[in-house]
């Protein structure tokens, strides 16, 4: 840790803090630490994304199964210059341990985290793990903000160098019915959110709607949206995502195209890059968040194929 740290000066931006300050199209993508003790396979999966997403979300027990340790996982990301959003989910640490894991990302260079709840136990492959659930994430975040900004611990104990970091929410955009009030945006912003990253989002009308309604709440402005999408691999997958993800409603429009093409995965980046112009123009849309598992290199692909990075300043 740094002497300016230390006395509670500010370390560097990271890469995500950088283009979220200066305006740009923001674009973060995501990666799943392996089934593995090799450092190296971290690299493997989520090298490709280097220089391309601004900054690598780092899956913490994704479908409530074991794999690598995220921190680690991080880590290793950090240390091959790539910033990451660390995921902290509430489902698998009680709040102690939650704390000396955020002590301990800011230590090894994370720069961001995102706190969720977490898939349920039931959904993984060891059910008969006990779920902790100590904390709900906007709790978490609130402890987090405090140990950030006022240097101490929920018992009062001061911390010698706070962690500096950017604090991360997920929102599911829905279709605002009548009377749509976006509690879980409102509760998020007065724990201290700093960016909120969505639910896969192929729907730009309904988005366009949400987000509407979000400016007339008074939430627009006050922290950026990274808007959920993804490179489809094919019409099949598609259909498996409407039905069994939360939230992810994908046209029927969309999957024509991906059925009706002689090449569905390339059909896919295709749809993904045009949404991903689209939502340049969605007011309160600050950049998007890719996902697609096992397939960060898709991910990387669209980055590149999309142009949307051409014109940024040199950092």
């Amino acid at each position: 840790m740094t002497n300016a740290m230390a006395s509670g000066g500010r370390r560097p931006m990271g890469q995500l803090e950088t283009a979220l300050k200066a305006g740009w199209f923001a674009v973060t993508a995501e990666t799943g630490p392996p089934d593995s003790a090799d450092p190296e396979a971290v690299l493997r999966r989520a090298g490709c994304l280097k220089g391309l997403a601004d900054a690598v979300n780092v899956l913490d027990g994704a479908g409530a199964r074991a794999h690598l340790s995220p921190l680690a996982a991080a880590a290793i990301l950090v240390r091959a210059g790539i910033d990451t959003v660390l995921q902290f989910t509430m489902r698998d640490r009680n709040r102690l341990a939650l704390q000396a894991d955020v002590l301990g990302a800011a230590a090894l260079g994370v720069r961001n985290i995102l706190c969720l709840t977490g898939d349920a136990i039931d959904k993984g492959d060891q059910p008969e793990a006990k779920p902790v659930f100590d904390l709900k994430s906007g709790d978490f975040m609130a402890i987090v903000k405090r140990m950030r900004d006022q240097a101490e611990l929920p018992s009062g104990r001061k911390l010698e160098a706070p962690p500096d970091l950017l604090i991360g929410g997920a929102a599911a955009p829905s279709e605002p019915a009548p009377g749509f009030a976006a509690g879980d945006i409102g509760a998020k912003l007065g724990a201290g959110v700093d960016f909120i990253q969505t639910q896969f989002c192929f729907d730009l009308g309904m988005l366009r709607r949400y987000m509407a309604r979000l400016d007339e709440l008074g939430f627009l402005g006050k922290v950026p949206f990274l808007i959920g999408l993804g490179p489809l691999r094919s019409a099949k997958s598609a259909r498996w995502m409407n039905e069994n993800l939360f939230g992810v409603h994908i046209p029927d429009n969309l999957i024509a195209r991906l059925e009706g093409a002689a090449d569905q995965a390339r059909e896919g980046r295709a749809i993904c890059i045009e949404l991903m112009h689209e939502l340049r123009d969605v007011p309160g849309v600050s950049g998007v968040h890719l996902m697609a598992p096992h397939s960060e290199a898709a991910c990387a692909q669209v980055i590149e194929e999309s142009g949307v990075l051409k014109g940024r300043a040199r950092t």
